[in-house]
């Protein structure tokens, strides 16, 4: 059995942080496979000496980080022996498993997420979207991270997550160094984790969710959307450049029906019919959320169908009716678009959405229920978002209210 191990101690200086120390690495090679743990001790670079493999001086600090680089050379030695006393297979992955505490029959946390996210990608186009899966795979991203820099660990028992681990990671989230994140995006990913406790639970692989007490919550987002005039510049702005015409006319249409990105760009022939009122209609069910999404035809929506009714399609989009590009694309040229038309807000193709939602539907006296039904909501109180933001709504009903009490004033003063 060959039992030869190289063991080395390195910084890091691409890992500068902003205090401008390098994380020290323990670094095991065995049969040329390479296994590399973080010690959980930083440096000033120019204090590493190559050679001995150790931190330079003779300060306290120095002598205990030094002391601890020993041990940690004792523990590979002490695994490593362990293994060939047990008659057991030496592997840089069986060492890293001795290293970090982890046991053959324990559930860990990274390798649950990482089966969840295998299987999601599976079901891409049919059950979920490929944004979602962006979403649980940068998840796994910043756990790993987390477990890195804050417990020294490649992964962790499922059984020692607590309110305590959750708490940590979303403090982690929100004070990394490296692009910290939002309010909203934190509990984003502490969401994504729950999924991965709820089947652990389930699965009676933990008895107790760790959850119970955390607190927190979505920061409120202000919604952009197109007013009127900026909705009749985009209609009536004339351009020489095909593509930008193109695609005003998508985000036109999403404006007149409410259609997400998603939704438009997959609408086909199949999805247009006749409504209870005899008029055209579009039947549709969101890809996020599989909920129905019954749009009655607006007048502008349609001509925009009939517009690129025999426009050239590409490949397998051949049998879609609208030619929407890429939301990358679509988002990049409607900033041009906006330019164009003299739209100082800076457009995605989500806006259109908004648009419908506010200026086009409920400003105009569409209800609530109505409104959420068409946009395919799970619940009114998404919808509801929209409705405290509708300050021209407020506006025009108290002017109402006004005119209405006027009247009554002079009303009750004939009669006196």
């Amino acid at each position: 059995m060959i039992t030869h191990l190289s063991i080395l101690f390195v910084v890091k200086r691409s890992k500068l942080s902003s205090k401008g120390l390098c994380p020290i690495h323990l670094r095991v090679t065995f049969e040329g496979k390479r296994l590399e743990i973080t010690t959980g001790r930083f440096i000033e670079p120019e204090k590493w000496c190559i050679d001995s493999g150790k931190v330079k001086g003779k300060s306290a600090e120095v002598r205990e980080i030094n002391t601890y680089l020993d041990i940690l050379r004792s523990r590979i030695y002490t695994i490593q022996k362990d293994l060939i006393q047990a008659g057991e297979i030496i592997s840089t992955e069986k060492i890293r498993s001795k290293f970090c505490g982890v046991e053959d029959n324990q559930r860990l946390l990274l390798i649950i997420l990482n089966d969840h996210n295998v299987k999601m990608e599976q079901l891409i186009g049919n059950e979920y979207a490929k944004g979602t899966l962006v979403r649980y795979k940068c998840c796994y991203r910043h756990l790993k991270n987390f477990l890195r820099i804050k417990y020294n660990l490649s992964d962790i028992d499922i059984s020692k997550v607590n309110l305590e681990f959750i708490n940590n990671f979303e403090h982690y989230l929100r004070t990394k160094d490296e692009n910290p994140c939002s309010n909203n995006s934190a509990v984003k990913y502490i969401k994504n984790l729950s999924k991965v406790i709820r089947i652990c639970l389930a699965n009676e692989w933990i008895k107790r969710d760790p959850l119970v007490g955390y607190k927190s919550k979505y920061t409120e987002v202000n919604r952009k959307f197109l007013d009127d005039v900026e909705l009749r510049k985009l209609e009536n702005k004339e351009f020489s450049i095909e593509r930008m015409d193109v695609v005003r006319d998508m985000f036109v249409f999403s404006c007149y029906t409410g259609l997400s990105f998603v939704d438009a760009r997959n609408l086909t022939a199949d999805n247009i019919g006749v409504g209870i009122d005899g008029r055209k209609w579009i039947f549709t069910a969101r890809q996020k959320t599989k909920i129905s999404s019954n749009i009655p035809l607006l007048e502008k929506a349609e001509k925009i169908l009939l517009k690129y009714e025999d426009y050239p399609r590409c490949g397998h989009r051949a049998s879609k009716l609208l030619p929407i590009l890429s939301n990358q694309k679509m988002n990049a040229y409607l900033k041009e678009v906006a330019d164009l038309c003299g739209i100082s807000k800076e457009l995605t193709f989500h806006i259109a959405r908004h648009t419908f939602a506010t200026t086009v539907t409920l400003s105009n006296g569409v209800s609530i229920e109505s409104v959420s039904k068409m946009l395919g909501h799970k619940s009114i109180k998404t919808t509801q978002i929209y409705a405290k933001i509708m300050d021209r709504k407020v506006s025009d009903e108290m002017d109402s209210l006004s005119d209405l009490l006027s009247k009554r004033e002079i009303s009750l003063k004939d009669k006196l």
